[in-house]
């Protein structure tokens, strides 16, 4: 895998650690102590805050600040200005500092919709996704798709982003799905996926069993 790319706009500072095969695009910031992953893509503006910790694979797309206390897993991607925070109750005169942020983690393979927002403390589970301009303030189970302020409940997504049947079968790829302690857990892995499926298209309409 190749060197890291770093544009000559943005900024890494000493300590942060960028991952080979790593690019990082214009006016981008990384600060102090953060840790960033193999093949990962920061898009334009973004910044990273110290201490915060990216996994391999990840895609960050522009006008993103994740902040301390923030941990996104391999493969996470976040959408166009979603945003994180790291402080249920901020106040400019009585500023906590790192020991009052609280952690927020975006587990493998989870998506992240462009403009949802990420109320700090939650967890986000594996190969969920978060619909474009949701505000997320509880846990999100593992494939859970949740929409909608406060974001709720939508159904549930396969790995490679299509909407599950009732029958937690995906019709775009085979894969088959059941009910864990975390949300929901691959059982049969399926074969080449129809990036054309309506399942892959609309994630608001409601697929029967016959899709």
């Amino acid at each position: 895998m190749s060197v890291p790319f770093v544009h000559e706009s943005s900024y890494v500072d000493e300590s942060a650690l960028i991952g080979d095969g790593t690019r990082i695009w214009h006016f981008c910031h990384v600060q102090t102590g953060a840790v960033i992953g193999e093949g990962c893509t920061l898009g334009q503006n973004v910044n990273v805050g110290s201490n915060v910790s990216i996994g391999n694979g990840v895609k960050v797309q522009n006008n993103v600040s994740i902040y301390e206390g923030v941990e996104l897993r391999d493969f996470v991607f976040c959408g166009p200005s979603c945003v994180f925070t790291n402080d249920l109750t901020p106040r400019a005169k009585y500023p906590k500092g790192p020991a009052g942020y609280r952690h927020t983690i975006v587990h493998e393979g989870a998506s992240i919709g462009a403009n949802a927002t990420i109320v700090c403390g939650v967890e986000i589970g594996a190969w969920a996704m978060v619909a474009a301009g949701a505000v997320v303030t509880r846990d999100v189970p593992a494939h859970a798709l949740v929409m909608g302020i406060p974001a709720s409940g939508g159904g549930w997504v396969c790995q490679c982003g299509a909407k599950l049947r009732d029958d937690l079968l995906c019709p775009a790829c085979g894969s088959v799905y059941r009910r864990s302690h975390e949300g929901l857990a691959l059982a049969h892995e399926g074969g080449d996926f129809n990036v054309h499926h309506p399942a892959q298209e609309n994630l608001r309409r409601p697929l029967s069993s016959e899709d």
